[in-house]
């Protein structure tokens, strides 16, 4: 399913022509984002993070804002390799970077599962209950005229999950697909495990992997204010 948001694109809309001009560079591996970013009319070269992923959970208050910071190291990380790396005059308009969590509802934070165990724990976990789906977003804008060279921007998205009730065999079917060990909480909405969901609560991209109402959202804000200019 591509992105066939009317409201969400006539955020972006009036400003669309402006920023295909501009070097936009998308932090990210991830085909479902690029999908989502390319289905607004924005063209993104991709440039994948080199961060680790690697920060304390347990220093965050919430699992939002453990993906949110997350998202902004992504971007962060590339905008400081781009600036040593590459020539003068190939600097990006924005470095966007994006990290999404399952939070089950017991409150652990779960990425991509690493082996068919984790998946099938995850699984279980998630199935006939309501559980949290967090997208945290990161935008950096090279900017010379401030004193640290960047505007950082950061946000996150929470969108609510429920599973029916699974029979083990579906599970192990669905793990044997291969889908669930690149997708955190170790499935993908668009994929098979849609049949899973009974319902959700909030944005369908989000769960997919990038909050891209909010995203126009906030862009579009930002522009109009004059806090970033095209």
């Amino acid at each position: 399913r591509g992105v066939s948001s009317i409201e969400t694109r006539r955020m972006l809309l009036q400003y669309a022509e402006a920023l295909c001009a501009k070097r936009l560079v998308l932090a990210s591996a991830s085909p479902r984002r690029r999908e989502i970013l390319s289905n607004l009319g924005l063209k993104f070269d991709v440039v994948v993070s080199k961060f680790d992923e690697d920060l304390d959970k347990s220093q965050f208050p919430s699992a939002a804002d453990y993906a949110k910071a997350t998202a902004t190291h992504k971007a962060l990380e590339v905008a400081n390799r781009i600036e040593k790396e590459e020539e003068e005059g190939s600097t990006p308009f924005m470095i966007v970077g994006s990290d999404t969590v399952v939070e089950a509802p017991d409150g652990t934070i779960m990425e991509k599962p690493g082996n068919d165990e984790e998946a099938m724990r995850m699984l279980l976990s998630l199935q006939g209950v309501t559980h949290q789906v967090h997208s945290g977003v990161g935008i950096v804008f090279p900017d010379p005229a401030r004193p640290d060279g960047k505007l950082v921007k950061s946000f996150a998205e929470t969108t609510r999950v429920t599973f029916a009730p699974l029979q083990e065999a579906e599970m192990r079917a669905y793990i044997k697909t291969g889908e669930p060990f690149d997708k955190a909480g170790g499935y993908g909405i668009q994929g098979p495990a849609g049949a899973f969901v009974s319902s959700i609560t909030g944005c369908y991209f989000n769960v997919m992997g990038f909050p891209v109402h909010k995203f126009a959202s906030k862009l579009s804000t930002m522009i109009e204010e004059g806090e970033v200019k095209l």
